[in-house]
């Protein structure tokens, strides 16, 4: 089966990818990194974006491990999951400082247990994010 996908006005065919396969991993990374970039609308909180942003880079992380035939346990926890790679996989520091965004996925979804997000972190989490999604690509592809 094939879809028509848009990014910034130009479109391309994409196949696609088997449910479960590395390739859809990523492909789900890819919609969670493209919804913690889109520019912030009215009434959507910047914590909502960091957590794609979170998301994008745990499912990147899970289609290296998918690829490497690794299994994993049901976790948002970055840490977790990057123990779990091989050692023959170098990590980029900035892969290994994008633990950070861990505290998205959960803490920063609930009211009351956390600092408001800043414009600041906000564009770190989408860096950190879009690192771990080209290193994982990168690998996969």
């Amino acid at each position: 089966m094939e879809k028509l996908y848009g990014k910034e006005k130009k479109f391309m065919l994409l196949k696609i990818p088997k449910p479960g396969s590395p390739e859809d991993w990523l492909w789900r990374a890819g919609s969670d990194l493209a919804l913690a970039c889109i520019s912030k609308p009215d009434g959507v909180l910047l914590e909502e974006l960091c957590f794609h942003s979170q998301q994008a880079a745990e499912k990147s992380i899970k289609g290296i491990l998918v690829y490497q035939r690794i299994s994993f346990p049901k976790t948002h926890n970055i840490r977790t999951l990057l123990d779990l790679l091989p050692d023959h996989l170098s990590l980029p520091s900035e892969v290994e400082e994008a633990v950070i965004l861990s505290d998205y996925a959960v803490s920063t979804r609930y009211p009351g247990i956390y600092e408001l997000v800043d414009e600041t972190e906000y564009e770190e989490a989408i860096r950190l994010a879009k690192r771990v999604f080209g290193w994982a690509e990168k690998i996969i592809k």
